[in-house]
C-alpha cells in the first residue's frame, strides 16, 4: 500500500472514516513495518503536533501496521526517545538461544526427598543446615551440590512434589462443651430442645432472630426474639426463656451452633444443674422437634419478610404476654402413639384422639408423677388461667396483638 500521498491530518481522518469496512492483514517482516511507522511519524512531525493530532496518528498506525495500540504506543515512545540520535526502530527482544542451565539433578531431588522423609519435613533452615554438614563434616560427596541449596528451593519443583506426597486426614472438631447424644427423657417433662431461626436480610443488613424452645414430651413451647446471636443479646434472653418454663428443666439440647455451644451458656446451665447435649454428626433429625416448630409456628405467624433488629424488644414482649400463653393453653398439638412392629421397629402413629394442648398433656403426665413444677406454681393455677379465656377469644386477641405489632414496623426501603 502506498500512503505517501496522505500529508495532512484531515486526510488521515478521512482515510480512517472510509476504511471502516476494510481489514488489514500483517504483511512483510517487522523491519518494514518499523520503517513505515518511523516514516509516518517523521512526515507528520509527530513531536510538534497537538494532542488531537497525535491521537489521530495513534489510531492510524495500528490500522496500517497491523500492530495493537499498546505495541504502537511503545514503538512511538522508542522513536521519540531516539529521534535526535537518528537510531532506527528495532526489536529489543529475542527468544533465548538455549534454556537456563539446570543446577540440580533428579538424583539431588531424590536425596532431598530421602532427607525429608527421615526428618518428617523439617523446616527450611533446618534442612539447609543439615545438607552442608553431610558434605563438609561427614564427607558425603553426593551432597556437594545440595550443600549450597537455598531454603525451600527444590521443594516447590514438580519433581519433588511428585515424589513427596503427603496425605493428611481431616481432623474432626473437638469441643468438650455438651454431650453428643440424643436426649432420652423417658416420659418425664423437662427435656427442652432449642433452635434459632433468622428473619432474613435486606441489602446485607441482618434482621431479628427468633428462638424456639420446646419441651420434648409435653411440647410446652416458649418463643423469644433477639437482635443478634452474640453473647450480649443471647444470654439475657436465654435466662428469660428458662424462667418462663413453669417446670424444672432437666436437659437442654441444641445443634452444634456456636450460639449455644460456648462457655457462657455452659456456665449458666451448669449453675442450674441442667444437662447440656448436642446433636450428633450426620443425624439431622436429632433436633427435629424444634425445627418443625420453626416452620409451623414462627414462619406461619411471623412470615418470611425482613424485620429490623431494633424491633426485637416489642416482638419479645408480644411473645411473652400474648403469644406464648396462646401456644400452651389454647393451641392443640399432635402427639404420637408409638407402635412396635413385628420386626421390633418403633412406628409412630398420629391419631385424632391424641390431639391436645400442652397443658392438657400435663394433666395426664402429672397423675403419673412425670412433671416437676417450680416452687410457687401449681397445676390448678395454670388450669384456671387457661379457662379464663375461651380458645376463640385467645386466638382473636393474639391476632389483634400481632396486627398492632406489625403495624408498628417501619421497614427500610431496598436500595436500587
Amino acid at each position: 500500500m502506498n500512503e505517501t500521498r496522505l500529508c495532512a491530518i484531515e486526510q488521515i481522518e478521512q482515510f480512517l472514516n472510509g476504511c471502516t469496512q476494510i481489514e488489514f492483514t500483517k504483511s512483510g517482516d517487522d523491519s518494514e513495518r518499523y520503517e513505515h511507522i518511523s516514516r509516518v511519524l517523521k512526515r507528520f512531525d509527530y513531536p510538534r503536533q497537538g494532542k488531537r493530532e497525535k491521537g489521530v496518528l495513534l489510531k492510524y498506525l495500528p490500522v496500517t501496521s497491523g500492530y495493537s495500540l499498546a505495541q504502537v504506543t511503545r514503538l512511538v515512545t522508542q522513536w521519540f526517545t531516539n529521534r535526535l540520535a537518528a537510531v532506527p526502530l528495532s526489536k529489543r527482544y529475542r527468544a533465548p538461544t538455549a534454556p537456563f542451565a539446570r543446577k540440580y539433578t533428579a538424583i539431588d531431588i531424590a536425596l532431598l526427598v530421602e532427607r525429608d522423609k527421615a526428618n518428617e519435613d523439617a523446616c527450611g533452615p533446618a534442612i539447609a543446615h543439615r545438607l552442608p554438614r553431610a558434605y563438609s563434616v561427614y564427607g558425603d560427596t553426593r551432597y556437594e551440590r545440595l550443600s549450597t541449596l537455598s531454603v525451600s528451593h527444590l521443594r516447590k519443583s514438580t519433581g519433588y512434589q511428585a515424589l513427596r506426597v503427603i496425605f493428611i486426614k481431616t481432623h474432626p472438631v473437638r469441643n468438650s462443651i455438651g454431650v453428643r447424644k440424643v436426649p432420652r427423657p423417658n416420659g418425664r417433662v423437662g427435656s427442652v430442645r432449642i433452635d434459632t431461626v433468622h428473619q432474613g436480610d435486606l441489602d446485607g443488613i441482618k434482621g431479628v432472630y427468633h428462638i424456639t424452645c420446646v419441651d420434648a414430651v409435653s411440647q410446652w413451647q416458649v418463643e423469644a426474639c433477639v437482635q443478634g446471636i452474640s453473647e450480649a443479646f443471647l444470654l439475657p434472653v436465654l435466662e428469660l426463656i428458662i424462667e418462663q418454663f413453669p417446670f424444672v428443666i432437666l436437659g437442654f439440647h441444641s445443634d452444634n451452633g456456636s450460639e449455644y455451644i460456648n462457655g457462657p451458656v455452659a456456665r449458666i446451665l451448669e449453675k442450674l444443674r441442667i444437662e447440656q447435649t448436642k446433636s450428633r454428626s450426620r443425624h439431622s433429625n436429632n433436633n427435629a422437634l424444634a425445627e418443625s416448630k420453626n416452620a409451623s409456628v414462627v414462619r406461619m405467624h411471623m412470615d418470611y419478610e425482613h424485620i429490623p433488629q431494633k424491633y426485637a424488644k416489642p416482638i419479645n414482649a408480644f411473645y411473652q404476654e400474648t403469644f406464648n400463653p396462646w401456644l400452651n393453653f389454647h393451641r392443640p398439638c399432635m402427639f404420637a402413639t408409638e407402635i412396635i412392629s413385628p420386626k421390633g421397629k418403633i412406628i409412630k402413629r398420629y391419631k385424632n384422639e391424641d390431639v391436645k394442648t400442652p397443658l392438657e398433656c400435663w394433666v395426664q403426665l402429672k397423675t403419673k408423677g412425670w412433671v416437676t413444677l417450680k416452687k410457687g406454681i401449681t397445676l390448678e393455677a395454670l388450669q384456671a388461667l387457661a379457662k379464663s379465656k375461651i380458645d376463640l377469644a385467645a386466638a382473636q386477641e393474639m391476632q389483634r396483638a400481632r396486627s398492632e405489632l406489625f403495624e408498628g414496623f417501619v421497614k427500610p426501603k431496598r436500595r436500587a
